[in-house]
């Protein structure tokens, strides 16, 4: 069951965005999303293939009792970013979808149709920009994460570790105590399914900077440089794997198992948005475990003794601008964002301005964890970043690079960190030299 989430905001690979750029919506976009009464039969496409049996079919049975003129229908997608840009190359994508990685800020209004103004839905929602351009908004985050490292605390203590690491070095020892005192493995990768080493990007608050994408990173010709995120956060992953403190053989991992691993203590770490600590704690407790055994620390990296950490939206539900009941579709974006506890639920944040903080990020608290709301590309830059990842072919918020530097630091793969990180970097800044500033 594939229950990814997404964690950056920001489009994914190169082919995914050139294969849309093609395409798009039909010529008669129908009603505007807020105009009529909500009537009709809408499709809703979720990723949620793991209750969209079960918990969404309680979402569907509530929604229709408060408007009874609409029928809610869900398909579920396995390979939700491959499956849905096949689909919009037709104008048959559901009237309710995730906003896919894929689709580059420029091409939204080709999609979706316009929710309202940054001012006006900021007005109700968090982080309406991640999905905004030219002021106008396509987008609601179906829940807001922020980035860290789940774990078994029960691991952690038979490890004799008291402490959270605050640097990279003392996350690494740490992991090499677990290794020598328990039967743990110290780190899990997920690289076989590939998605969960994408979410390594999405850490970038932990330089304590709200600035710094707009800063460093695309306008920078080392973002792999020793004191950059880049460098910091996959410099980490490639001496986990060289010292040998993942799993042996990383081709053969399973997300699903490995929920079931870490839940038991089979599996000591994994770096996750605070998404999955609800779904560990769900496992842990089917395989006879405590719930309590589930933490969730900081990056191991601090800014004045202070850790920090990104906060940002999932996927966001958007409205298929071909949809011919886009009242309906409109009505069930608001219902799900504002009453159908999906995101406390879920542990996480709410996408609404007032909404509950979840229990499950009480180790942050504990933790003095300050969260960074990273500030938007300025007017005109929106793509900036996403246009340099394409011209590099650096799939910086996807998988293939980073299987790549787990591939050379497992020695499957000829280079070491070094000669990686300055073809990364050659790499970029010919592409920000190619696009300019």
């Amino acid at each position: 069951m594939a229950t990814r989430h997404n964690i950056t905001g920001v489009a994914a690979t190169a082919a995914a965005a050139l294969a849309l750029s093609a395409c798009g919506g039909g010529t008669d976009p129908g009603e505007a999303a807020d105009d009529g009464e909500p009537s009709g039969e809408i499709t809703v496409i979720t990723q949620r293939t793991d209750i969209v049996d079960t918990v969404f079919a309680d979402y569907k049975e509530q929604f229709e009792a408060e408007y009874p003129q609409v029928t809610v229908n869900f398909e579920a997608l396995t390979d939700y970013e491959g499956e849905i840009a096949v689909r919009m190359n037709t104008s048959d994508y559901g009237d309710v979808l995730l906003i896919p990685n894929s689709v580059t800020k420029d091409q939204y209004a080709s999609f979706f149709e316009p929710l309202g103004t940054v001012d006006e839905l900021g007005q109700t929602y968090r982080l309406v920009e991640e999905a905004a351009f030219e002021d106008e908004v396509y987008g609601v985050s179906i829940t807001v994460n922020t980035q860290g490292l789940v774990y078994n605390k029960k691991v952690w203590q038979e490890a004799g570790i008291t402490d959270l690491p605050t640097t990279p070095d003392e996350f690494l020892a740490d992991l090499q105590a677990i290794a020598d005192e328990t039967d743990a493995v110290p780190y899990y990768t997920n690289y076989a399914d590939g998605w969960p080493l994408s979410q390594w990007d999405g850490n970038r608050g932990a330089m304590g900077d709200p600035d710094y994408q707009n800063t460093h990173v695309a306008h920078s010709d080392t973002p792999w440089a020793a004191d950059e995120w880049h460098g910091i956060s996959d410099g980490l992953l490639y001496d986990v794997v060289a010292k040998g403190l993942s799993e042996d053989d990383p081709t053969t991992t399973n997300w699903e198992e490995s929920k079931t691993l870490l839940g038991t203590g089979q599996v000591a770490t994994m770096l996750l948005g605070s998404w999955a600590i609800t779904q560990m704690q769900q496992s842990a407790e089917d395989a006879g475990a405590s719930a309590d055994d589930i933490g969730y620390m900081p990056f191991p990296h601090q800014v004045d003794g202070t850790f920090h950490a990104q906060v940002a939206g999932d996927y966001k539900n958007a409205v298929n601008v071909n949809s011919e009941h886009k009242a309906a579709a409109r009505a069930w974006i608001d219902w799900f964002a504002e009453e159908s506890g999906y995101a406390f639920d879920e542990g996480g944040i709410s996408p609404l301005l007032d909404g509950p903080t979840p229990d499950t990020l009480g180790d942050f608290e504990a933790a003095g964890v300050e969260y960074v709301e990273m500030t938007p590309a300025p007017a005109g830059q929106e793509a900036h970043e996403t246009d340099v990842v394409n011209t590099a072919e650096i799939d910086l918020y996807g998988n293939i690079y980073r299987q790549k530097l787990v591939d050379i630091a497992r020695g499957a793969a000829d280079g070491d960190k070094e000669s990686y990180f300055a073809e990364l970097n050659q790499r970029w800044a010919d592409a920000r030299a190619t696009v300019g500033e």
